[in-house]
């Protein structure tokens, strides 16, 4: 397929970087432009927890948003945290596409 590819950035837990990673080349393969996370906090990358970074990547991650055409909710075990809910919601306000691994 070549042409327009819808954008789909990735949202939730940073726990779960294996499914995120599976979850984008899956999504790319599938034809689609994927945004995904720069570090994954609680999966290793301890500089996600020097003082303003954490508010930085959040703020950045709502900007990955305003670019995509929807999210996909990584939400293994039926899993949504509080930073996953509040991105989730933004995407609802902004008229975003939301899409989920597991459904609820």
């Amino acid at each position: 397929m070549i042409g327009k590819y819808p954008v789909i950035t990735l949202c939730g837990s940073t726990r779960f970087k294996d499914a995120f990673l599976e979850a984008q080349k899956r999504l790319t393969l599938a034809g689609n432009i994927v945004i995904s996370l720069g570090l994954f906090g609680h999966s290793g990358d301890d500089e996600v927890w020097a003082e303003g970074t954490k508010e930085m990547l959040d703020d950045m991650h709502k900007r990955k948003i305003d670019m995509a055409d929807g999210i996909y909710v990584i939400n293994v075990g039926g899993y949504i945290g509080q930073s996953t809910q509040s991105e989730i919601d933004y995407a609802r306000s902004q008229g975003k596409t939301i899409e989920y691994l597991e459904e609820a």
